[in-house]
């Protein structure tokens, strides 16, 4: 959202609808880890269920989410990966429906794209933070850049095992909640700096 657009809303609107963006990246965070979690417990026997049910959810997310950037399109722009995520959700869900045989190791690509997208998505919101001067743009920037190894390591190392997956998704949700967090904080500082004349 440019800066004359913000303007013409109210300040505490503008705040709600940064703080939703963020907690809604608390909850992808938090399923991530419960992911995880199923990946230790679960393991091989249970990765092609857990394939269809992730890839159903995948579409039906990716969908709503498209659809929902174009009806707020122009509202909310400033921190509204909307339909990035949305074509990325459903491209994911898509390869977990349809994959065929190889399900284990396409649900280790698919795991390991959505920890980059997450990655690049908190990239940029710091690069955002970082033109308005909110100092805890460093830190999220270093987050950013941890979950961009594990996603990277995740997709491209073949013999990663199903427990090690599990546990570094644990890990990059950890790490991604405690950056919103941290996001969260300033959230009101930000405003207020996106808000001056």
């Amino acid at each position: 959202m440019a800066k004359a657009e913000i303007i013409k809303r109210p300040v505490e609107q503008v705040s709600n609808d940064i703080k939703r963006s963020a907690w809604s990246a608390v909850i992808e965070s938090l399923a991530l880890i419960v992911l995880g979690v199923l990946f230790i417990v679960l393991q091989d026997t249970m990765i092609r269920v857990l394939a269809y049910i992730i890839g159903t959810f995948f579409i039906i997310k990716g969908g709503f989410q498209i659809i929902n950037y174009f009806i707020e399109k122009g509202q909310s722009d400033f921190f509204n990966n909307g339909l990035l995520s949305g074509v990325v959700s459903v491209l994911i869900g898509l390869a977990a429906l349809f994959v065929g045989e190889d399900i284990a190791n396409v649900f280790r690509i698919i795991i390991g794209v959505i920890i980059i997208y997450e990655a690049l998505v908190r990239i940029n919101t710091a690069s955002k933070l970082a033109t308005v001067k909110i100092d805890s743009w460093k830190y999220i920037l270093i987050i950013a850049l941890i979950m961009l190894v594990i996603g990277v390591f995740i997709t491209f190392n073949t013999g990663a095992v199903v427990t090690l997956i599990g546990w570094m998704m644990i890990l990059t949700g950890v790490i991604g909640i405690v950056g919103d967090a941290m996001f969260i904080q300033h959230v009101n500082s930000l405003v207020e700096q996106l808000t001056k004349e």
